[in-house]
């Protein structure tokens, strides 16, 4: 008896001591640092950091009904500090204020990022951010996200596919209910757990609140298409979570939720095996006597649903297959166009941003219309009105509308809604204060504010964004019209590619496309395009390779004769002579002076060249650009193919498609 009492002993002591070190762990902030600047201890940067973070966790725990959000700045440059807390939804006033507390202690003195001025904080209970930069603030989309996964016991491998199907389906009804029914842009969720191989699955979505519920939407679709990319945890663990400044995903396996409350979305399944529309439906109860029932009532359905489930995807696919595999591959579907109502804008409130689309607003003008400036809902953005003549038709507008929606990349312009009403075709985005690449790169005085350091981020951002449309999207897409008047830039400089217009999309298993109507800017176009009516991503490559050298050489886009001692030889044609020639030095733009690495400019020419070779099969792929593009200056790269001479002296059909 006594052996069997210090036994217990020892097993409670035990027990509490590892109580105690979970709870120490979970007192610990996941961080993510940055590779900015750091503020010494005792600095002013320091101080104002400490008390903004309590001024945000006053602000977002304060009042009856608290926001559980606040963001803001303190102090004066060189010094001011930006920040950003969000509380989850379901916590108390206290439960906030008490995460705020543990932010203002790691921001300042707690171990975890070593005194980086750019740092991530993500604890059970909230999110935190602070930087000595703004645009975090400014921003809708979800730049910063942390990932991690929760480690526990694998789900086998023959139940991957119904735990996947269950998982994300909770994921986006949990969503649905947080934008459509949920103030605060919240909700949490539940999976009865009556699928065979794994227990009750939670949920949790979440946006800041300062988020439209379409721009909430946006930020949660774009965490759900990814999830499955992202994590690989079906075989290797029991939950993930994405926690981000604009929206959160979150789920996870458990005897038990790891937020507080019942769940807000329900997914149990009925009788008839059908999963019923997301609602709070009591759990259900009984005891041994209607076991067998409960038993058969749950599997029996069960295994119905997910042979039907198994039928209709493959005959999905197929489809889906057969439907990309015609010529045009249009994301014109009706259920597409739907997709993107949230995003819907009336024209009142877009005559009101504009002043009546009043010409002091104007910023653009094109072949499709005008693009005016305008402020909605205290939102600087930028109106693109399609002209009643364009040729850009509804086609190409919901084009543009039904892909740019689904694409969410910090080097895409960013769609902010859309309004069809009384003849109007508008498209309203992200405003870029400094305009397009080619309205400095073109101009003789503008592009001397272009040193080589902002030239190199504009050609690796725009690589960026190119290898996520073509690699990692959701979608395989093809933009078709890659030119430095569709690269645009924000405050900062940052290019982000715009106008989907003529952009297709492409089956993940799909190489290549034929088409009898060329579209596009010629002197941009890849010669299999111009001749065969042929494009794929090594299209855009080429586009891209013939961008690379019009912002190495500032040189005149690619579209006609550049001099008049050249005979009106293109500028590609030029600069292969100069590489062959060893004399690639001399094509530099004389407005850098001297003040760039020769070696990395020259690589960048080099890389240009190697995208823009006449057989698409030597081009690399934009993942092979950006591991070049990241490589040593000082590092050989591979050599481009020997031009064909007809190409250079103009007297192919080739050539003379760049003059046209």
């Amino acid at each position: 008896m006594l052996r069997r009492r210090r036994s217990s002993v020892v097993h409670a002591v035990l027990f509490f001591a590892a109580v105690a070190l979970l709870e120490s762990l979970a007192a610990q902030p996941w961080p993510k640092c940055g590779n900015g600047g750091t503020f010494t201890a005792g600095s002013t940067y320091e101080t104002n950091l400490k008390n903004l973070a309590l001024i945000l966790r006053t602000n977002a725990s304060s009042g009856s009904s608290p926001t559980l959000f606040a963001s803001g700045a303190l102090g004066s440059a060189p010094d001011t500090v930006y920040g950003l807390l969000l509380c989850r939804g379901d916590l108390s006033s206290s439960d906030c204020a008490g995460c705020g507390t543990n932010v203002s202690r790691d921001a300042v003195a707690g171990p975890t990022c070593n005194r980086t001025k750019d740092a991530i904080l993500v604890y059970n209970e909230c999110y935190a951010q602070f930087s000595d930069k703004g645009d975090f603030l400014a921003a809708t989309d979800n730049s910063g996200e942390y990932s991690a996964l929760q480690s526990g016991t694998n789900i086998s491998s023959t139940d991957v596919a119904g735990y996947d199907r269950a998982v994300t389906e909770l994921l986006n009804a949990t969503v649905q209910y947080a934008v459509e029914n949920s103030t605060r842009l919240f909700a949490t969720g539940q999976r009865v757990g009556t699928d065979p191989g794994f227990r009750n699955i939670y949920s949790m979505a979440q946006c800041s609140p300062d988020l439209s519920p379409g721009q909430c939407r946006s930020c949660l679709d774009g965490l759900v298409d990814q999830w499955w990319k992202g994590f690989l945890f079906p075989r290797n663990g029991e939950g993930a979570r994405v926690s981000g400044p604009r929206c959160s995903l979150r789920s996870e396996l458990g005897p038990g939720p790891f937020y507080t409350g019942r769940p807000m979305v329900l997914l149990p399944v009925k009788a008839d095996g059908l999963t019923p529309a997301p609602d709070v439906v009591p759990a259900i109860t009984g005891g041994k006597n209607n076991s067998a029932s409960k038993i058969l009532v749950i599997t029996l359905p069960t295994v119905t649903v997910a042979i039907v489930a198994a039928i209709s995807l493959c005959i999905w696919n197929v489809r889906k297959k057969r439907r990309l595999a015609k010529a045009d591959s249009r994301p014109d579907r009706t259920e597409d166009f739907e997709s993107v109502k949230s995003a819907l804008l009336s024209l009142t409130s877009l005559q009101v941003a504009t002043d009546n689309f009043h010409k002091s607003k104007k910023i653009g003008e094109g072949g499709f219309g005008e693009v005016y400036k305008g402020v909605l809902s205290g939102q600087e953005v930028a109106v693109k009105r399609m002209a009643k003549d364009s040729h850009q038709g509804l086609q190409e507008l919901k084009n543009e509308l039904i892909l740019v929606a689904k694409l969410h990349h910090k080097n895409l312009v960013r769609l902010i809604g859309f309004c069809l009403e009384k003849g109007e075709r508008l498209l309203v985005y992200e405003y870029m204060p400094n305009k397009s690449l080619d309205t400095h790169l073109f101009d003789t005085e503008q592009r001397k504010q272009l040193d080589w350091a902002t030239r190199f981020k504009i050609i690796e951002g725009t690589a960026r964004g190119l290898q996520y449309l073509h690699e990692d999207s959701q979608k395989k897409i093809i933009h078709r019209d890659m030119k430095a008047s569709n690269i645009l830039l924000d405050a900062d400089m940052n290019p982000k590619i715009g106008d989907f217009g003529l952009a297709k999309l492409f089956a993940q298993d799909q190489t290549r496309e034929v088409t009898s109507r060329i579209a596009g800017t010629f002197g941009y176009i890849s010669p299999e395009y111009v001749m065969c009516g042929q494009y794929s991503t090594k299209s855009d490559v080429f586009s891209f390779g013939i961008l690379v050298i019009e912002i190495v050489t500032g040189q005149r886009r690619n579209s006609g004769p550049y001099f008049s001692e050249q005979n009106g030889v293109d500028i590609l044609s030029i600069v292969w002579r100069h590489w062959e020639e060893g004399t690639t030095a001399e094509m530099i733009d004389h407005s850098l002076g001297r003040n760039y690495n020769e070696a990395e400019v020259v690589k960048c020419i080099n890389i240009g060249l190697l995208c823009a070779q006449q057989n698409p099969v030597d081009r690399p792929t934009m993942v092979d650009v950006m591991v070049l593009l990241n490589s040593d200056a000082t590092c050989p790269l591979p050599v481009p193919a020997p031009r064909p001479t007809s190409s250079i002296d103009g007297s192919s059909g080739y050539s003379t498609g760049y003059s046209t």
